[in-house]
């Protein structure tokens, strides 16, 4: 299963009418952790049930200027990797580096 993957802000704006809640993950296309965490939110995608699974990403080297709009937008510091659950246009979780994981994305997501 492919995620979706996102460039500006009026697609990230489309995902979260379209999805409600929905989780958006800062990807570097040059970091090994990164690799990791998108691996965990793949194996989180593919086990999801009820639907198309509310996951979209960008690629920071790509949308860097996504990036910061998404930063200045919702408050939380950049990192990357990082997850972001958005939900009613605010982030109600998120989390960096190691701790992006199938579980963690799972409890987040039935909070």
């Amino acid at each position: 299963m492919r995620l979706q993957k996102i460039m500006d802000w009026e697609d990230l704006k489309a995902a979260t009418r379209q999805k409600g809640k929905l989780f958006v993950l800062k990807n570097s296309t040059t970091c090994p952790v990164s690799r990791e965490a998108m691996d965990e939110v793949q194996k989180y995608a593919e086990s999801f049930v009820g639907g198309e699974p509310p996951v979209v990403y960008l690629n920071v080297q790509e949308a860097r200027e996504l990036s910061n709009q998404i930063e200045d937008a919702y408050g939380v510091k950049h990192q990357s990797p990082q997850l972001l659950l958005i939900e009613d246009q605010a982030v109600s979780w998120n989390a960096s580096h190691w701790k992006i994981t199938q579980k963690a994305c799972q409890q987040a997501f039935e909070r």
